[in-house]
């Protein structure tokens, strides 16, 4: 192991968590859950137990309700079956002396209405369809257009979050995550490109952060804040996503998620190649608990980060698909399994649980 990744394998206290290494397994949509009840099975048990070495586990993203799915096949926490299926993955990856926190998800517009309640229309903060696609029993195909939300709707859902976290608790979960990134629900209402809202929701960087705060104060009544995360991705245009002002705006939200006291804050660093900067060191310099950083880093980057103190600890995703021993592998030098990108999403074993440890 060289001296200069050493950081990664050091132990580290994020609030009430303490993690025995810096390498985290970033939350990874598979697509593999039982399909009619939506909730997780021995397989995936195995999956996460495979890669209990990391030092936190988040999960998939994981639905609040059927209205927050967008996906074939993705996991929800809002049903008694559900969440007897995130038991076993909660025990599997206890036992094998790890830690989990279950990331919470309304993905909003970026859904079809073949997955929607009675096929609905998906719901957004306004009527703007997202350029971008969804994986469907077919395969990938063009999301539908949203409706937007009433105010009554959005207090609805707020409630769902909090049911959500606290049948997360009753699974076993050591920690929940918010998943306020990537173009979905709670991404939607905070930036201008996907909010056009004229009310409280609306508008004003104070208004467009309501209803992430508003969740994150659910998720609160059942969880100490010492156990709870926050994901953001700025910068990144993933599905179909801008905003005109992103730095203000995601300090605000940065410092008013510190002063709720919660754990950590989960940042997908990625950004336009061709768009402005973002200044990612000025949201650590905010935010008061653990600064998580993720988006395309490897060992070494990932070990220089946190020596610049630029991180805590840092988020791994492909990586952890193909390499369930992936701390190991970073401690001896080890060769890196490659990924088989074309069994991401649904199937079995086959580029799930079945990427070789070592020995």
């Amino acid at each position: 192991m060289s001296d200069d990744l050493s950081v990664l394998f050091s132990s580290v206290r994020i609030g009430s968590l303490d993690l025995p290494n810096r390498i985290v397994m970033a939350p990874l949509t598979r697509n593999r859950v039982e399909p009619t009840t939506l909730a997780p099975r021995a397989l995936n048990a195995e999956y996460y137990r495979q890669r209990a070495s990391a030092g936190l586990i988040i999960t998939e993203a994981t639905q609040i309700s059927q209205q927050g799915q967008g996906y074939l096949n993705t996991p929800g926490i809002y049903s008694d079956a559900q969440v007897e299926g995130w038991k076993l993955v909660t025990q599997a990856v206890h036992q094998a002396g790890g830690r989990i926190a279950l990331q919470l998800w309304h993905v909003g517009r970026i859904s079809h209405v073949s997955l929607q309640p009675n096929g609905d229309a998906p719901v957004a903060p306004s009527a703007i369809a997202a350029k971008t696609k969804t994986y469907l029993a077919h395969g990938f195909d063009d999301v539908s257009a949203p409706r937007a939300l009433e105010q009554a709707e959005i207090k609805a859902i707020v409630r769902d979050y909090a049911k959500a976290a606290a049948n997360a608790k009753r699974a076993g979960f050591d920690a929940v995550e918010i998943h306020g990134a990537n173009g979905y629900l709670i991404d939607q209402f905070l930036r201008d490109g996907s909010n056009h809202r004229t009310d409280e929701y609306g508008g004003s960087i104070e208004n467009r952060t309501r209803f992430a705060l508003e969740v994150t104060r659910a998720v609160l009544e059942s969880w100490e804040p010492s156990r709870v995360g926050f994901r953001i991705s700025p910068a990144a245009p993933a599905n179909d996503m801008s905003d005109s002002n992103p730095a203000p705006l995601f300090q605000y939200l940065a410092q008013e998620l510190s002063a709720l006291k919660l754990a950590f804050l989960h940042v997908n660093e990625s950004q336009a190649a061709d768009g402005p900067r973002f200044d990612f060191v000025g949201l650590r310099n905010v935010f008061a608990g653990a600064y998580m950083a993720n988006a395309g880093y490897e060992a070494s980057s990932a070990a220089k980060a946190i020596n610049d103190k630029r991180a805590d600890c840092v988020a791994f995703g492909k990586l952890f698909i193909s390499n369930p021993d992936l701390v190991a592998r970073f401690q001896t030098g080890a060769a890196l399994n490659e990924w088989d990108q074309a069994k991401f999403y649904g199937g079995d074993v086959s580029g799930y649980t079945d990427y070789p440890a070592l020995g």
